[in-house]
């Protein structure tokens, strides 16, 4: 996995997660815990997504808007389904790089409702990115897609994701993507 210089703390599937220490002069004089980014997982999620409706070239980059009508998520603290109503909507930009803003709701499996925001970016080599456009397998490691969920709840017991910010590491499937989000601690 290439390390991107905008991020301190990379995961692996297959690796304990690496620690990238921030390295300056300005950075020397500083407490510990403002020179490296710490997580842990909070789930991962599969979303189901409807064809994609396309806009089109507009002012603002091209348009596209995906339906999202479920999924599933999983994690240690929190589990269930991604309820039907969410949205992808996606600006392909003039650099090639897709800007994201998803809205969705999940239903724990303990019956909490829990509003998930997130915006995000994906881009890669052109070859990569057009055998996505076409529905083809690509490996996840040979473009970037990253996403900064928020999260709001009224649920007692959940209370807590309220005040998470999180981060997203995306693979892009013909169906959907999936991620893994963690908690940025």
């Amino acid at each position: 996995m290439a390390h991107n210089q905008g991020m301190d703390t990379l995961f692996a599937p297959s690796s304990a997660p690496k620690v990238w220490h921030m390295a300056s002069p300005l950075a020397d004089s500083l407490p510990e815990v403002l020179k490296t980014v710490r997580t842990q997982p909070l789930f991962v999620m599969r979303l189901d997504v409807r064809p994609l409706i396309i806009v089109g070239p507009t002012p603002g980059g091209y348009r596209k808007i995906g339906i999202v009508p479920g999924g599933r998520f999983e994690g240690d603290r929190l589990s269930g389904e991604v309820l039907d109503g969410g949205s992808d909507w996606q600006t392909v930009r003039g650099d090639g790089a897709t800007a994201l803003d998803v809205r969705l709701n999940l239903k724990t499996d303990d019956d909490a409702i829990i509003s998930m925001t997130y915006r995000g970016i994906r881009h890669g080599p052109v070859d990569v990115l057009q055998r996505m456009e076409k529905g083809e397998v690509v490996d996840a490691a040979s473009y970037y897609f990253r996403t900064n969920p928020l999260f709001e709840t009224s649920a007692t017991k959940y209370d807590w994701i309220n005040r998470v910010v999180a981060i997203g590491v995306g693979h892009r499937r013909a169906e959907g993507p999936v991620y893994s989000v963690f908690e940025v601690l």
